[in-house]
């Protein structure tokens, strides 16, 4: 299996306080799925990228959109053994239950059955973005300006690598992020990795009518 990169940022599955959802499969010489409940505190190994991930995420895309979900973010998450992650969300913004976890788990399965361009043994994991989640796509950038986030750039930019700032701006090729007095225009391109801040704000902007 190919590595390109090391992240080391941790996500955890479908975020439903006080537990937490998730849905695995088992690829080795069988298959097992499971589905249920886990402790909030659980925690995978730190996230490696691979190769087939532009593929990968082409491929299974078009499925989770037809069944109502978007997809967020395919990685590899490295550790004695490797964790396949697919982050997805409803597209209707609803937050995500274990059933939805379970349904996007065996979807993926099959079409891993039929396409399947990582070697070796690995679980398949289901799980949801959370509210401090990662920005991926400039759409999301776009989505949560006014909000904090942290990014780290494989390159420098403006003599550094690691920003904490508010999303300002968002144009086709990259942000600007307000940090203390200045602002910093980012390329998409440089970013390695990038997350929303958990802050008042953001649980205020993100809390459903229900949990008032």
């Amino acid at each position: 299996m190919a590595i390109d990169r090391n992240a080391t940022d941790r996500a955890g599955p479908c975020q439903m306080p006080p537990e937490t959802a998730y849905s695995a499969r088992h690829r080795d010489d069988g298959k097992r799925f499971g589905s249920g409940f886990a402790p909030t505190s659980l925690v995978v190994h730190p996230a490696r990228r691979i190769g087939p991930f532009d593929e990968l995420a082409e491929f299974i895309e078009p499925t989770l959109r037809s069944m109502g979900y978007e997809l967020v973010q395919v990685r590899m998450l490295g550790g004695a053994r490797p964790t396949l992650q697919i982050m997805a969300e409803p597209m209707d913004g609803r937050p995500m239950t274990v059933d939805d976890c379970a349904e996007i788990s065996h979807a993926v399965s099959a079409l891993l059955d039929v396409h399947d361009p990582i070697a070796g043994s690995y679980v398949l994991e289901v799980s949801s973005p959370g509210i401090d989640r990662p920005l991926v796509r400039p759409r999301d950038w776009e989505r949560f300006r006014g909000h904090l986030a942290k990014v780290e750039t494989e390159e420098p930019v403006a003599g550094r690598r690691r920003f904490r700032g508010i999303i300002r701006e968002v144009s086709a090729g990259s942000v600007r992020l307000a940090i203390d007095q200045d602002t910093v225009e980012v390329p998409f391109a440089a970013i390695r990795r990038a997350k929303l801040v958990l802050t008042e704000a953001l649980l205020a902007a993100t809390r459903r009518p229900e949990d008032e």
